[in-house]
């Protein structure tokens, strides 16, 4: 070999040789900017929970029939926030953003989500605060990102861990909030935004601190299942047929919120108008049904403690539908995940009281995972979500339920935007 050619090789060699060395800048960089979006995370959803709480209380002061007139009250003026300040949008248009408007949330709306969002959820509609803590806490995401003047997927990733943040914050769960973050963008591949995991895992694990200091969260369970023993195999049986009289509710409420809209949008009325009807409505509803009122976060600990007569459980599952089909059509705020909990939570009491040899915990846990995952499209995440909330202790009926739910889901998904635009 000539001697030019040895002394390539060698240099070849030793360059070989060198250790591999990471940009400890970049890397620092982006992690302190994952963890200061779930610090900022954590802060928003603490603040807002504290002021969820308060209003809450002030509003619940008129019970009875002056429940109707707090509720119409507070749907007008809702109405009238989101006509003169902005309509903040829905969770589909979260996801529409997310996926097609290159990862950003608009920070602009957030002020409208914050008011009437508020409104709607301390005066007792059926629907969460998890959708509004995910739009303000996913555009802080996208706020920081170009700030920073991160663009493209990593943009997009900071967007999603902003999302991952508020769901961990509400939820408790690092783990089970990033994964929701990520499946309910996309129900055909729940991976394809697998590089958003690591900032939404670091900053869930941040907001989770914050959230917790500031309310004083515990590290147990949120709803307090009776303890749960494996007793046969055929307990699976058992989880997929509770599984599937749970996903028919499934299809059911889907049908039910698309026939009100269809109602609402017949006549063309000012939004105002509408959460004025939709909280006359609800009102009406929480007045005969109080264990219908709210999102269920309280709600659905008191369902299981009460022992409610067969007839009067079905009277709560029915109204319970409604009331979350008025709300999500009436241009009321909020998200539908712990309400859909609440109807699973009331579908296994049912089906309890109709065989009482069968286990309730798993009648429950069944019904809780199959509808989410029907509705939403989020098998895994609600799996660890509801492992997390409740505590149940064996996690593959879980899963069982929540696959059971999410192939039995009506095929154009509920929430429209999850759909590929080469299936419209």
């Amino acid at each position: 070999m000539k001697v030019k050619n040895k002394k390539k090789l060698i240099k070849y060699l030793n360059v070989l040789d060198q250790p591999i060395r990471l940009s400890p800048f970049l890397f620092s960089r982006s992690f302190l900017l994952w963890a200061l979006l779930g610090l900022m995370g954590g802060l928003i959803a603490g603040v807002y929970w504290v002021c969820l709480e308060f209003l809450t209380e002030k509003i619940a002061h008129y019970s009875g029939w002056l429940t109707i007139v707090a509720m119409t009250i507070c749907g007008l003026l809702a109405g009238l926030v989101i006509h003169f300040i902005g309509n903040p949008g829905e969770i589909q248009l979260i996801v529409n953003n997310i996926r097609f408007n290159k990862g950003k949330l608009d920070p602009k709306n957030n002020p409208s989500m914050i008011l009437s969002s508020l409104l709607c959820v301390a005066s007792g509609g059926s629907l969460g605060p998890e959708a509004p803590l995910v739009q303000i806490t996913g555009s802080t995401g996208s706020w920081l990102g170009i700030i920073f003047r991160i663009k493209g997927e990593e943009l997009r990733s900071l967007s999603i861990a902003g999302m991952a943040s508020g769901f961990t914050a509400l939820f408790g769960a690092p783990l089970g909030g990033s994964l929701f973050s990520l499946e309910i963008l996309h129900h055909k591949h729940a991976v394809e935004y697998y590089k958003a995991i690591i900032p939404a895992l670091v900053a869930s694990c941040f907001s989770y601190v914050v959230f917790a200091f500031i309310i004083e969260l515990g590290l147990g369970a949120t709803w307090d299942l009776p303890t749960y023993e494996f007793v046969s195999p055929f307990d699976f049986g058992l989880v997929i047929l509770f599984a599937i009289a749970a996903a028919i509710l499934g299809w059911g409420f889907i049908f039910c919120t698309k026939f009100l809209k269809l109602l609402f949008e017949k006549y063309p009325l000012p939004i105002y108008v509408k959460t004025t009807i939709g909280g006359l409505l609800l009102g009406i509803i929480s007045y005969y049904l109080p264990i219908t009122r709210y999102f269920g976060h309280y709600q659905i600990n008191e369902l299981l403690i009460a022992d409610f007569s067969f007839q009067f459980l079905i009277l709560i599952l029915i109204f319970k539908i409604i009331a979350i089909s008025v709300t999500v059509t009436s241009g009321w705020r909020g998200g539908f995940i712990i309400p859909l909990f609440f109807v699973g939570v009331t579908l296994g009491l049912i089906i309890h009281h109709l065989f009482p040899s069968i286990d309730v915990s798993l009648a429950i846990i069944s019904c809780m995972a199959s509808i989410n995952a029907c509705v939403t499209r989020t098998p895994m995440s609600s799996t660890i979500l509801l492992a997390t909330l409740t505590g149940f202790s064996y996690f593959i009926p879980i899963l069982f339920a929540s696959l059971t739910g999410y192939f039995l889901a009506p095929r154009i998904p509920f929430i429209s935007s999850q759909m590929d635009k080469a299936d419209t």
